[in-house]
């Protein structure tokens, strides 16, 4: 579906994205992690088809998505920073829309104002910020997208209406293997929607798993012993952090459960888990190993 291979763009000499390579299949949904600066919304502009990469290819289906129309009818972008025309109706932009995208489906329109319960002839500008989002929600789903690219998609919509939207992007994708590419802060939220996830850093795409295998591959373990810490403790396991709470000593490595349990086992410490991580919590762990770390604040 999505085929990114050795990406690069530049900016007046500021090189934002550096040799980025991706590999989406179709019927997925991708979640693009990453630090402040990191380059994902260039990259997410780029696989729009907004900006032309600097050096390597950027193909959907394929083809190449820089100034390509027939592509750019079949996917959205659904950005940040959302623009409406000035004094523009719900009703009227939906029909620029449907002059936009041959695969508006009205009946889509009018079935998802039961979810949305907005007015279509209010002005789009007179709506608070969370209800524009939902408008934008409204009209991108309503022209049945291939793929949708979404940067920070539910900032602004409530606990409930951040739910509805995740499950109508869902059933999308189960009912018609639509692709999604989503970038977030909200980690909780990525970690709910997405089955692989891209983590950046300073341009560079730093980690690419399955969500299920990255979380498989990294643990918390609490554990303490009635005497010293033995030396050759966790020796062959990669540790990204260590911490003394007391007597119990906490550590965050890579490796499988299996291993790490009969290493740990060996050493028949006095009291001993493993923990899951949240995606949140892997996140922060790896932009530590790459130094991008929380430091001690007093406040």
């Amino acid at each position: 579906m999505i085929s990114v291979t050795n990406v690069q763009k530049n900016f007046d000499g500021f090189e934002a994205v550096t040799n980025v390579n991706l590999h989406i299949k179709k019927g997925s949904i991708y979640g693009l992690l990453g630090s402040n600066g990191a380059g994902k919304t260039t990259l997410l502009k780029m696989l729009a088809g907004i900006y032309n990469p600097s050096s390597g290819q950027v193909h959907i289906n394929e083809e190449p998505v820089y100034e390509n129309v027939a592509l750019k009818e079949k996917m959205i972008f659904l950005a940040d920073s959302l623009f409406f025309y000035p004094n523009s109706t719900i009703q009227q932009t939906a029909r620029f829309y449907q002059t936009l995208f041959p695969s508006w489906n009205e009946t889509r329109f009018k079935m998802l104002q039961n979810v949305f319960q907005i007015d279509p002839t209010k002005k789009i500008q007179r709506l608070s910020k969370g209800m524009q989002r939902q408008v934008a929600f409204w009209l991108t789903l309503s022209t049945m997208p291939d793929l949708l690219i979404l940067d920070e998609p539910l900032d602004g919509l409530d606990a409930v209406m951040r739910q509805k939207v995740k499950n109508l992007l869902i059933q999308d994708v189960a009912e018609r293997e639509m692709t999604i590419m989503i970038s977030s802060h909200n980690l909780r939220e990525v970690e709910d929607l997405c089955d692989q996830v891209g983590i950046m850093h300073h341009g560079q795409i730093i980690i690419e798993k399955d969500l299920d295998d990255l979380k498989s591959d990294i643990h918390k373990i609490q554990v303490a012993f009635k005497q010293a810490v033995p030396t050759d403790f966790l020796d062959d396991l990669p540790i990204l952090y260590r911490e003394e709470r007391g007597s119990v000593l906490l550590y965050i490595v890579r490796g499988k459960e299996s291993d790490i349990s009969a290493q740990v086992q060996a050493h028949q410490p006095a009291i001993f888990d493993l923990l899951p991580l949240t995606l949140e919590e892997i996140f922060i762990y790896e932009m530590r190993g790459v130094g991008y770390e929380i430091e001690n604040i007093i406040v």
